[in-house]
């Protein structure tokens, strides 16, 4: 009985172990996808995750790509200014260009900036860039220039100016006995002069504010006298005529910016000129004095040979104040020159004759000038001003010189300026005399070149 019994025993014990291994497999299978949902959530936050960095990262890339394109934008902006600012000064090139940008000439790349090198090169004459700090450039009018030479470039510049001056002057040599009768005669004088002045100017850029200039002229004068003698009874004219032909007074200055302008802020520029007297002195020329002129009247008393210069040295000192006011340029000036006085002076005259003068001081010069400029279009600008000059008396031996008197030199100008290139620059201006002693017109040509 008890071995029929084992077998169930048997049987029954199998059943619960083969039911407990299917409870432990179905618990194993349950634990095991549990910790596949775990990572599986796991690893989707941490793409989550890597998907908000990526777009952060997108994000500063945008920021990056933003800030490069205004950094490009401010470089081709500085660029501009600079092609700008160099054309005005005349110094623009297209080797500039590449070296600002890495840009070649026209037509070997970068159409876009060819048109911004082409639109900056025409930048209106008279109106520099608010920024630059330099004055802005105008038709000239005057002897000086209204813009400095950049640092390290010159300018040559050939001129030619022609001037005219007529004047009439009658004497009554005699006394009256009733103020309508004349006893004696009248002295009728009529001079026509001519002069044409070829120079040569030259300026260098020390540094952006400072500038130095030579100039050196070539004078040819013809005078024309008509007149009647003293003494002489006949009602018949004399034509007394005379010509020079000489390099004239050489002069040297600098000009000094004095400090950083703008748009509706004045730019104030110092200036120095010395003039020599390396023309044709008028003493050494020969004068029309059979004896002398200061004790005899007889001859015209006038230079068989002209001179082309003054005669004395003499230094100028000035300031100039240019005001930019969109879209004109106000200018004006003010100078004071002093002549140096010359001692033992004596005057050729006839038959090799010296005339001992003495000591001789020409007197000072005060003057000023105004204008205004205003640009045309892009290469083209015109300027209109006034010029006045008042002359002091001349002194001999520390006494003025008889019929000496002070002179007023008035002048009214108009100049053109107008760019050949942008290296290059035409001016023209035009000069109408308002006093008698001032020369009825004047005419200058200037073709300033700039390297």
């Amino acid at each position: 009985m008890a071995h029929l019994k084992l077998p169930g025993i048997s049987a029954v014990g199998c059943a619960v172990m083969l039911l407990l291994g299917g409870v432990v497999h179905a618990q194993s299978v349950a634990g095991s996808a549990q910790d596949i949902e775990a990572r599986l959530e796991a690893l989707n936050q941490e793409v989550m995750a890597q998907k908000k960095r990526l777009v952060h990262l997108e994000s500063i890339q945008q920021q990056f790509t933003g800030q490069k394109l205004l950094l490009e934008s401010l470089e081709r902006r500085v660029a501009e200014q600079q092609v700008a600012l160099d054309a005005l000064r005349g110094t623009a090139s297209w080797d500039t260009l590449a070296a600002q940008r890495g840009a070649g000439k026209p037509g070997t790349g970068e159409p876009e900036l060819v048109a911004q090198a082409q639109s900056s090169e025409t930048a209106p004459v008279g109106q520099a860039p608010s920024t630059s700090g330099r004055p802005p450039e105008v038709a000239p009018l005057f002897e000086q220039p209204g813009v400095l030479t950049p640092q390290g470039r010159y300018v040559l510049e050939p001129s030619l100016q022609y001037g005219y001056s007529s004047s009439n002057r009658v004497a009554l040599v005699g006394y009256t006995i009733i103020p309508a009768l004349l006893i004696g005669l009248i002295d009728v004088r009529e001079v026509k002069r001519n002069t044409l002045t070829a120079a040569l100017s030259g300026r260098f850029g020390i540094t952006n504010r400072l500038e130095v200039e030579a100039r050196v002229p070539y004078v040819y004068r013809t005078d024309s006298n008509v007149e009647r003698e003293f003494g002489v009874g006949s009602a018949a004219a004399n034509v007394f005529s005379a010509n020079g032909l000489h390099v004239g007074d050489v002069e040297l200055g600098a000009r000094y910016q004095l400090n950083d302008g703008g748009v509706d802020k004045p730019f104030y520029i110092g200036t120095l000129r010395f003039k020599t007297r390396t023309g044709k002195d008028p003493f050494d020329v020969v004068t029309d004095c059979r004896q002398r002129c200061l004790d005899n009247t007889s001859g015209t008393g006038l230079p068989l040979d002209l001179p082309t210069g003054s005669g004395f040295n003499s230094l100028q000192a000035g300031l100039t104040v240019l005001y930019p006011s969109d879209p004109a340029v106000f200018f004006g000036s003010v100078t004071y020159t002093h002549n140096f006085s010359r001692d033992n002076v004596s005057r050729l005259v006839l038959n090799g004759e010296q005339e001992y003068l003495g000591t001789i001081a020409p007197g000072a010069v005060v003057g000023f000038n105004f204008g205004m400029g205003l640009a045309l279009n892009e290469k083209s600008s015109f300027s209109l001003g006034y010029d006045h000059s008042s002359v002091g008396r001349t002194e001999m031996n520390g006494v003025v010189v008889a019929g000496s008197v002070r002179t007023q030199l008035a002048t009214l100008l108009l100049g053109y300026s107008y760019r050949l290139s942008p290296k290059t620059t035409l001016n023209v201006s035009v000069g109408a005399g308002l006093t008698r002693d001032t020369p009825d017109v004047s005419l200058t040509i200037r073709l300033p070149m700039t390297f």
